[in-house]
């Protein structure tokens, strides 16, 4: 029941913030980008990247993992491997990263709740983990443009079996601006902005222009 009493200014337990998230990136290899066909490439990278960044400016854990690397699939994507550098990726066998005791143990191991979950092909690598956490109590926030499938119809359906198991659709600038939140979080603005700057597109170049033209800490 709604009570206008009980009405103050607080942030919802549902937000993403850098102490109850962790992040899970699935696959990110040649192999799994070769297939994918659900959009640009290019674009999937630069989305992947900038979410990792954002992991590393506050501090979010990560958990990196592979499928057949050295059989198939390749080495991890050498732009995620080099923001978390000396971090191995668990590598599988499984499609389902879920069934794997290694993965599950480093995202148990954070102790995190709420899974904010990218990877190749959003149709298999990306679903079967996502159901699978929700099953076992997990909050999933699935981050669309850092993530593709096959075909568009492929990506989208998949996204539309995540979302109806209780899974939340999310994308990569998203994520870093409900960790950031206020812009008077000084410890982190400088990074955000450096993040904004090398892969928020027009956004990005928005920034550049205000603190070039207005000052350093112009933009927001």
């Amino acid at each position: 029941m709604f009570d206008v009493s009980q009405v103050h200014a607080a942030p919802s337990a549902d937000l993403l913030t850098p102490g109850n998230s962790v992040m899970l990136f699935i696959d990110h290899q040649p192999q799994m980008f070769f297939g994918t066909g659900s959009g640009d490439r290019a674009a999937i990278i630069n989305s992947t990247v900038g979410l990792a960044k954002a992991a590393r400016a506050f501090d979010v854990p990560a958990v990196l993992t592979t499928v057949a690397a050295e059989s198939f699939s390749g080495p991890l994507l050498p732009q995620l491997a080099a923001v978390f550098p000396g971090q191995r990726a668990v590598d599988r066998t499984s499609m389902n990263a879920w069934e794997d005791e290694a993965l599950v143990e480093a995202v148990r191991a954070t102790g995190r709740r709420k899974i904010i979950l990218s990877g190749l092909w959003t149709e298999v690598c990306l679903v079967l983990p996502a159901l699978s956490a929700l099953a076992q109590g997990y909050e999933v926030y699935v981050v669309t443009d850092a993530s593709g499938g096959v075909t568009p119809a492929a990506h989208e359906h998949a996204i539309q079996r995540m979302t109806a198991a209780g899974a939340v659709p999310v994308t990569w600038l998203q994520v870093l601006l409900e960790l950031q939140r206020d812009w008077a979080r000084t410890e982190s603005y400088g990074a955000v902005m450096e993040v904004v700057k090398e892969h928020a597109g027009a956004y990005g170049l928005g920034v550049v222009y205000a603190q070039a033209v207005i000052g350093a800490h112009a933009a927001g």
